[in-house]
């Protein structure tokens, strides 16, 4: 049983399998890379694209948000007149083509683009802010030394060792045949509470494996689903999905109505709403819906196409 296979209420009937959902976007990966290599003969290109670019309000989307669901973006905002941005901006720009592809220095002028700097809330410059799948996760102000940049770029990296290929390897290229690991005992433990249909079980194991490892998208796909679940056993689906209809400013019923989709299969629906919701609303319940809409994004796998579409759309909503 997949981690996120869960026992569904009768009022649910017909639920998305979120495990097995996860299982098949990785299966045809491996499948569609496979192809593309047999057919060329070659072997998988580096992505594509210079390791320094350069973007501006127009460019942002496509060159920062997009690119990033595929590799780390480091955002350089700096400006002509700034000094220390003229001591940052080098050596961002001497490790970038050190790390080959590994991740993409995207620099931004600050005073060319200002909706940029604006949306991201720029106080000083230079700002470094690290970019992965349309989120910023990471950064620091002012011009650090090469030593403490490294140290940064190190420690981001690791962090997000669970979504990149090992150092020298092309992150789309064919998997090579490993010995899988044994299975974490927490994980068990949550595959059995759900079988068991004890959630309060399933989260608390859940819970205990992601405090060891923050990264595990087991854990967090599981995890994600046990709150989906509980918060949608209760709900009658056709009065939620009334109410929303006739009440679009209706932050808790939109929500509502967000999980009951996401839960039936319609996770496209789902997530459209919550972004729409989002360029409705501002201040904390704004922000409230962000929030929500990031959790239904991690029952999904991060490189699932609705997520990585709805991502886009909710940066754009935002900036």
């Amino acid at each position: 049983m997949s981690p996120a296979d869960f026992t569904r209420p009768a009022s649910l009937q017909g639920a998305v399998d979120l495990g097995a959902r996860k299982q098949a976007l990785e299966a045809q990966a491996r499948r569609e890379a496979a192809a593309a290599q047999a057919a060329s003969g070659e072997a998988p290109a580096a992505p594509a694209g210079a390791v320094v670019i350069d973007v501006t309000d127009e460019t942002f989307s496509t060159e920062v948000i997009e690119r990033s669901m595929r590799v780390p973006v480091i955002l350089d905002l700096w400006a002509t007149w700034c000094e220390p941005c003229k001591q940052l901006s080098p050596i961002l720009e001497k490790l970038a083509g050190e790390a080959a592809g590994r991740w993409v220095l995207a620099k931004v002028d600050v005073d060319a683009s200002p909706q940029i700097s604006g949306a991201l809330q720029v106080q000083s410059i230079p700002t470094v802010l690290a970019v992965f799948q349309g989120q910023a996760v990471t950064g620091f102000q002012g011009a650090l030394p090469e030593a403490q940049v490294r140290q940064w770029l190190d420690q981001l990296l690791q962090a997000l060792t669970q979504y990149l290929p090992p150092e020298g390897e092309a992150p789309e290229g064919e998997e090579a045949q490993q010995p899988q690991p044994q299975a974490d005992p927490d994980l068990l433990a949550a595959e059995k509470a759900i079988d068991e249909g004890d959630l309060d079980a399933a989260a608390a194991a859940y819970e205990r494996l992601l405090a060891r490892s923050p990264a595990d998208p087991d854990a967090k796909i599981g995890l994600a689903g046990v709150g989906l679940v509980r918060r949608t056993q209760d709900l009658d689906a056709d009065a939620v999905l009334r109410r929303a209809a006739g009440s679009p400013g209706d932050v808790e019923a939109q929500t509502q109505a967000a999980d009951i989709e996401m839960l039936s299969g319609r996770v496209d629906d789902a997530f459209e709403r919550l972004v729409q919701l989002v360029r409705r609303t501002s201040g904390d319940d704004r922000d409230l819906v962000r929030r929500h809409l990031l959790n239904l994004f991690d029952a999904l796998p991060p490189a699932d196409p609705s997520v990585a579409k709805a991502r886009r759309g909710l940066a754009s909503a935002l900036f």
